[in-house]
C-alpha cells in the first residue's frame, strides 16, 4: 500500500469515526431510560454482572483488529438503515408492551445500525463478531432459572440418597436431614449459565477455526455449569447436615460468588484446550476478501442524519401513543358474591400480591357459610407504562425478596393459572390468577404481553385488571377446592373486570 493511498484511507478513518462516535452518543442520549436501565441491571443484578465486561471486551476486539480495519475504507451506506429501523420497532414493540428485553435489544440494534451504516458493509463485515459480540449487553436468561431449578433438583435428590441423606422433595423445596433447602431463582445456576455462555462465544471465535469443534465447545459451557451447579447445590446440603445451616450457607456463599465460576470456566478451557485449532497470531480476517466496491453509498453527513432521524422517529411515536387514557369509574368496589360474605383478614398468614403501579388496588376475604375462605385481590389499570405494568419481575403473587416462595405450580383453575407458595410457619397458599387485558381474559404472562403491546400500537382498549383468588392451605381444608367453589359463585371474570373498569 503507497503512502499516497494511505493518506486518504486515514482521513476518511477519522471522518467515519469522529461522526460514529457523535451518532451513538445522540442515540445514547434519545433513550436515556433505557440506557440507565441497563446500567443498573448490570451494576445490581448478579445474574447480568457479567454484562458489565462486554463492552470493554467488544473494545479490545475492534483493537485487535485496528491494522485490518486500516487497510479497508469506510463509507456510508444507505442500507445500513434498516438494521436501526429494526433496531427502532423491536424497542417500540417492548415499549408498548412493557418488555424491558425488546427495549434493550432495540437499543444495542440500533447502535449496531449505526455502525453499518457509517462505516459500510466492507468494515461492518470486518467487525462482524465484535457487533454480534455486542448482544451479550442485552441482560436475557431469566426464563431459564424456572427449567434450571428442576434440573438442579434432578441432580441434587439422587445425590443425596447415594451419600445417605434421607430427603424428599416438594416442587423447588428439599427436606434434607434436619434442614429444608429452597432452590431458589439465584440458585438455579443460570447467571453462570448466561455468563458461561458469553465466555464459550468469545473463546470460540478467538481459538478455534472449525464450527464443529465451536458447537462442540458451545454445548459444553452449557452443560458443565449445569452439572457444576447440581453439585455445588449437593454440597450445600451435605456441609449443612454434617455441621450447620450457618456454616454451610456461609461458606457456599463465598465459594459461589468468588471461586465458583473461576473454577468451572478453567475446568471448560482445561477440556477444550487439546482441541484449539486456531493460533493466537492469526489475523482476526483478511482484508483482502473484503475490498469489493459498495453501491448505494450517500454523503457521511446524510447517513448521519438519517440514523438519528430514524431512531428519533420511535419514542417520538411511543410519545404519542402515550397520551391515550381511558376514564375509570370514580369508586371500585369488590364484588357481592352469591353465597359468600366478608370477613375480617387472616392475620396469621398475611399474603397481599405487588401491584406498585395499579391506580386502584383491593383486597378482601370471603367465608362461605361451610366454613371455606377464599381471599380476593384485585388491581385496576386504566393503561399501562412504564413503572405501572400489570406483570414483570417482582410484580404480582410474589414481590422481590419476598418472605413467600414459589413452591410449584399447580394445574389451572377455571381458566386461571395456579401457583403453590410457601412461609415461614410454615403455611402454605394456593393462588389461582387472571388477568384481562382489553376484552381478553388469561393467565398467561406472555399472553398479557402481547395484548398490551397490541392495544398500544393499534388502539385497542388499553384498561387492564389483575384478579387473584387465593386460599391458605390448613388440615382438613382443601384450598383447591375452595377457590373452585368460589370461582363458580362469582361468575365469569371479564363480567367482574369490565365492570370494575366501565366509567358509566
Amino acid at each position: 500500500m503507497t503512502v499516497a493511498a494511505a493518506a486518504p484511507r486515514r482521513d476518511a478513518w477519522a471522518t467515519h469515526g469522529g461522526a460514529l462516535a457523535l451518532v451513538a452518543l445522540v442515540i445514547v442520549a434519545l433513550f436515556p431510560g433505557d440506557v440507565a436501565d441497563l446500567v443498573r441491571i448490570w451494576w445490581t443484578s448478579t445474574t447480568f454482572g457479567h454484562c458489565l465486561f462486554i463492552a470493554p471486551v467488544v473494545a479490545w476486539l475492534v483493537w485487535q483488529r485496528r491494522g485490518q480495519l486500516a487497510r479497508l475504507t469506510p463509507v456510508a451506506w444507505l442500507p445500513g438503515l434498516a438494521l436501526v429501523a429494526a433496531g427502532g420497532l423491536a424497542w417500540l414493540v417492548g415499549d408498548a408492551g412493557g418488555v424491558a428485553l425488546a427495549r434493550h435489544l432495540g437499543l444495542v440494534l440500533m447502535q449496531q445500525g449505526a455502525v453499518v451504516t457509517v462505516l459500510g458493509p466492507n468494515v461492518a463485515r470486518g467487525l462482524l463478531f465484535p457487533l454480534a459480540y455486542a448482544l451479550f449487553l442485552v441482560p436475557f436468561g431469566e426464563g431459564l432459572e424456572p427449567p434450571l431449578q428442576a434440573v438442579t433438583v434432578a441432580i441434587v435428590m439422587p445425590l443425596l440418597h447415594a451419600a445417605g441423606i434421607a430427603a424428599s422433595v416438594d416442587g423447588v423445596l428439599i427436606h434434607a436431614g434436619r434442614y429444608y433447602f429452597e432452590v431458589a431463582e439465584a440458585c438455579s445456576g443460570a447467571k453462570f449459565v448466561i455468563a458461561m455462555l458469553a465466555f464459550g462465544a468469545l473463546v470460540a471465535n478467538l481459538c478455534f477455526v472449525s464450527w464443529a469443534r465451536r458447537a462442540v465447545f458451545m454445548a459444553v459451557c452449557l452443560i458443565v455449569p449445569v452439572i457444576a451447579n447440581g453439585i455445588r447445590a449437593f454440597g450445600t446440603i451435605y456441609a449443612a447436615d454434617r455441621t450447620s445451616l450457618e456454616a454451610a450457607t456461609g461458606f457456599d456463599h463465598i465459594v459461589y460468588g468468588w471461586v465458583f465460576f473461576g473454577l468451572v470456566m478453567a475446568g471448560v478451557l482445561a477440556i477444550g484446550w487439546r482441541w484449539f485449532d486456531r493460533a493466537p497470531d492469526d489475523p482476526a480476517f483478511d482484508p483482502a476478501t473484503l475490498q469489493g466496491r459498495v453501491s448505494h453509498t450517500m454523503p457521511l453527513a446524510l447517513a448521519g442524519a438519517l440514523v438519528l432521524a430514524t431512531a428519533a422517529l420511535f419514542p417520538a411515536w411511543s410519545a404519542v401513543l402515550a397520551t391515550r387514557a381511558e376514564p375509570l369509574p370514580p369508586r371500585i368496589d369488590l364484588p357481592d358474591v352469591p353465597g359468600w360474605h366478608r370477613a375480617p383478614l387472616d392475620t396469621q398468614a398475611a399474603w397481599q400480591p405487588n401491584y406498585p403501579g395499579a391506580d386502584h388496588q383491593l383486597f378482601g376475604r370471603y367465608t362461605d357459610a361451610a366454613g371455606h375462605s377464599v381471599d380476593m385481590a384485585v388491581a385496576v389499570y386504566a393503561r399501562q407504562r412504564e413503572g405501572a405494568e400489570l406483570v414483570g419481575f417482582g410484580i404480582g403473587v410474589l414481590r422481590e425478596a419476598d418472605r413467600w416462595v414459589r413452591v410449584a405450580d399447580e394445574p389451572a383453575i377455571a381458566g386461571g393459572t395456579a401457583m403453590r407458595i410457601t412461609a415461614p410457619g410454615p403455611v402454605e397458599r394456593i393462588v389461582a390468577t387472571w388477568y384481562r387485558v382489553g376484552d381478553v381474559t388469561t393467565g398467561d404472562d406472555r399472553r398479557v404481553k402481547i395484548e398490551t403491546m397490541k392495544a398500544r400500537l393499534f388502539g385497542g382498549p388499553l384498561r387492564a385488571v389483575a384478579l387473584h383468588l387465593s386460599a391458605v392451605a390448613r388440615p382438613g381444608q382443601d384450598a383447591r377446592g375452595s377457590i373452585e367453589r368460589f370461582a363458580a359463585a362469582l361468575g365469569p371474570v371479564e363480567r367482574m373486570a369490565d365492570r370494575m373498569t366501565d366509567p358509566r
